[in-house]
């Protein structure tokens, strides 16, 4: 079998490095000239190695300051019933004594993200628009059915980590407070919203899949090259009804692990 071709060889060696913490995050890697003398050859193959290791998302290379490790995202644990836990506080809340005090405002993001009220912050725009094919499959309605369209980007302690696209029935939300992006963010976010309407979520179906990002979506989410995203389509239901689509939740990939737990 042919040899690796060098500038993989030298990738291979770099990555090692980095992920035993010889080079930690935040390390300058030697030099254009240290690495050409330590490994014998040309700075075009030492380029080609650098461009691997851009790609994979492990470095940066910063105008002025060399190629540099990459810091690493803190990464959440999203556990699939993250949902009921922001659902069980409301309904303990609304059955306890007028006297006690309202459980803090809270959603399932900031759940995942383990943050407070005042750490949050959420980008809006609102928008009415008609189901497409793919939509008014997801929603078993007609084609051109009138939706609202809500284009959400999540902020925990002034970082962006998730954007999400979600649609409602226009004749559902048209003229409430929930088509008026004024009154967001919502505390108990969607679910609240249409428990508020009068359809509580009894059902959420998730279908996850892995691509890369847009352009847009990686600049929004300040992500490094070659990092793919964690794309999640979501349907509510309240009863037999699909009350909310969103196409999609973008979470980065190295930002996120998935957790699931089935009973057998």
């Amino acid at each position: 079998m042919p040899d690796r071709p060098a500038y993989l060889r030298i990738a291979d060696t770099l990555r090692e490095r980095i992920r035993d913490g010889g080079y930690p995050p935040g390390a300058r890697l030697p030099t254009m000239a240290q690495l050409r003398a330590a490994h014998g050859v040309s700075e075009i193959v030492i380029r080609h190695a650098i461009a691997v290791l851009r790609g994979e998302g492990l470095v940066e290379t910063r105008r002025g300051g060399g190629t540099v490790v990459r810091a690493r995202p803190r990464v959440r644990r999203v556990a699939m019933d993250r949902y009921r836990a922001i659902t069980r506080p409301q309904a303990v809340a609304a059955g306890e004594a007028s006297s006690a005090a309202p459980p803090p405002p809270k959603t399932a993001f900031t759940h995942d993200q383990r943050i407070g009220w005042d750490e949050y912050r959420l980008d809006r725009v609102f928008a009415r628009t008609h189901a497409d094919a793919d939509l008014a499959g997801l929603f078993e309605l007609p084609v051109g059915t009138e939706l609202l369209r809500r284009r959400f980007v999540f902020y925990a302690r002034e970082e962006p980590q998730q954007i999400s696209v979600n649609y409602l029935p226009w004749d559902l939300v048209g003229g409430t407070p929930v088509a008026d992006p004024d009154r967001e963010p919502w505390p108990g976010g969607t679910l609240a919203q249409l428990s508020y309407l009068g359809h509580p979520p009894t059902r959420v179906e998730e279908a996850v899949r892995a691509r890369m990002p847009t352009p847009e979506e990686s600049e929004t989410l300040h992500m490094a090259a070659g990092v793919p995203v964690v794309a999640i389509t979501r349907r509510m239901l309240s009863g037999p009804q699909i009350m909310e689509v969103c196409r999609d939740i973008v979470i980065p990939a190295d930002r996120v692990v998935l957790d699931y737990a089935i009973d057998l």
